[in-house]
């Protein structure tokens, strides 16, 4: 029996419309572009609110899972790609969600929360930024949402957007192979209100473990490796 969820409500989520033009114009391009193979879509939950959680590597990254996630997807992004105008204007038509991540940003869980109560799926990035990819250290904001929604959170990694020595911002050449592979969701109880510091201290635990477990099974299966850290002096920013 899967754990209870935050019941899904009548409350608007955020907007699709954009979400949808974005992906059904741009998901052939990427298709043409680069060698993308996408494997584990059958353990994707068909219907309800989703957290999405990804290693990140590159620059690609976040473009490549709003166009190939198996439902529209809404990324926590941070705020720095909300300074130009044009960009916060794509943004904002496509339901991202802006997030200053160098601080506890309740405004962005709460963005978030809206969009798992409407029963969407939402993509984090555990990390909190790009490097080499190995799920190392998480930060706190994955286990807070799982604990306050009950949405079973995917693990997925990411390979081929960044090769070894490159730097963050690098696009990946043409024809390069890109593997995306989505793993079995975990699934925690949702907690209601108090919540303890400890509380989401442990369910960021099993979620972590579950994100290594992932990522060592992906490597296995597909031979596949990361590309290590960022250049000394390029830490994403």
């Amino acid at each position: 029996m899967s754990a209870p969820q935050l019941p899904i409500t009548s409350e608007r989520g955020l907007p699709e419309r954009g979400l949808g033009v974005l992906r059904s114009l741009t998901g052939g391009y990427f298709r043409r572009r680069w060698d993308l193979k996408v494997l584990g879509e059958e353990q994707f939950p068909e219907e309800g609110p989703v957290i999405l959680a990804s290693n990140h590597i590159g620059w690609l990254d976040g473009p490549l899972l709003i166009v190939t996630s198996p439902r529209p997807a809404h990324a926590m992004v941070k705020s720095e790609m909300f300074e130009s105008k044009a960009t916060a204007l794509l943004m904002k038509a496509t339901g991202q969600i802006k997030v200053h991540r160098f601080m506890t940003d309740a405004g962005a869980l709460r963005r978030a929360v809206q969009a798992l109560r409407a029963g969407q799926v939402v993509v984090v990035y555990p990390e909190g930024t790009r490097g080499d990819g190995e799920f190392t250290a998480i930060k706190g904001g994955v286990g807070y949402l799982a604990l306050v929604t009950g949405a079973p959170v995917v693990p997925v990694a990411i390979f081929g957007t960044r090769n070894a020595g490159e730097r963050k911002s690098v696009k990946a050449k043409r024809g390069a192979l890109v593997d995306v592979i989505y793993g079995a969701p975990i699934q925690l109880a949702r907690q209601d209100w108090p919540r303890q510091k400890e509380d989401v201290s442990e369910a960021n635990a099993l979620i972590h473990e579950h994100l290594l477990a992932h990522l060592a099974d992906a490597k296995t299966k597909t031979k596949l490796e990361l590309p290590g850290k960022l250049p000394d002096g390029d830490q994403d920013a």
